[in-house]
């Protein structure tokens, strides 16, 4: 097993861990694409994410030509904190290699607990202090657009949130092992990234306002548009996905 621990760490207690996985640890989330569990470390919990194995070409890719999804969480997150981007504390990452290639993979994070997530703004309207999350929020969106971070998963259930104090929220990233770093991000870009987000026009219309505010580049009748624009196209897409799924399914 190739393992990369960061050097503060306690290597062969990470080690045991993962070699443990399947029979220690407390299962946290549902488990459906990938298997999180949780340990108890040094008076610290810490959270171990089992990617489930690739298929076999992506198996060989990640073996001689791609880093796999657990060394891009790592680096990505180690990334994110050096630029000032919240994310939970990496730990380490490790990788079983087979004949053909990738079988096994982990990605470690320290734990953060959570007041809740963007999914809450989404389903729960009158959350309390929706509003004033959902600006704090596309300022933190902002800040990765001006330091040239494409985070390509930018989903509701993706960032983390924690109430700071009376009216002060701090952001963390998740599922970290697809993004882009640039020199810059340009316009459609930047408002591309908030197409997976939500389908509820009022937060565009909020977001799109206070994204407004810091970048005097384009005005809110422009930003609102794009943003709209593309929430829609990916919405419309995501609802043609289902439609197919739901038809394939029918005809089983």
């Amino acid at each position: 097993m190739l393992l990369k621990v960061r050097s503060r760490y306690e290597e062969k207690a990470i080690e045991n861990c993962i070699i443990n996985f399947n029979s220690t640890g407390s299962l946290f989330g549902d488990g459906q694409r990938n298997t999180i569990k949780l340990f108890e470390l040094d008076g610290k919990t810490i959270n171990i994410k089992s990617f489930k194995i690739p298929h076999i070409i992506n198996q060989i890719a990640y073996k001689y030509f791609r880093k796999s999804k657990a060394k891009r969480s790592y680096e990505y997150g180690i990334k994110l904190l050096e630029n000032g981007i919240g994310t939970p504390e990496p730990v380490a990452y490790a990788e079983n290699f087979g004949i053909l290639g990738l079988q096994e993979s982990y990605y470690v994070s320290e734990h953060l607990s959570s007041d809740l997530t963007f999914r809450e703004l989404v389903q729960i309207p009158n959350f309390p202090d929706h509003e004033n999350i959902l600006r704090q929020f596309t300022r933190f969106t902002i800040d990765l657009h001006e330091k040239g971070i494409e985070f390509l998963d930018h989903s509701p259930g993706n960032t983390l949130i924690k109430k700071v104090s009376e009216n002060e929220y701090s952001f963390f990233l998740v599922d970290l092992n697809r993004m882009n770093f640039h020199d810059t991000m340009d316009f459609n870009m930047r408002m591309k990234n908030f197409s997976r987000l939500t389908p509820k026009k009022e937060m565009i219309a909020i977001m799109s306002n206070e994204y407004a505010k810091l970048y005097s580049i384009q005005n809110e009748a422009n930003i609102f548009e794009k943003m709209w624009f593309y929430t829609n196209d990916f919405q419309e897409k995501f609802e043609r996905k289902i439609a197919r799924k739901k038809k394939l399914l029918f005809w089983r």
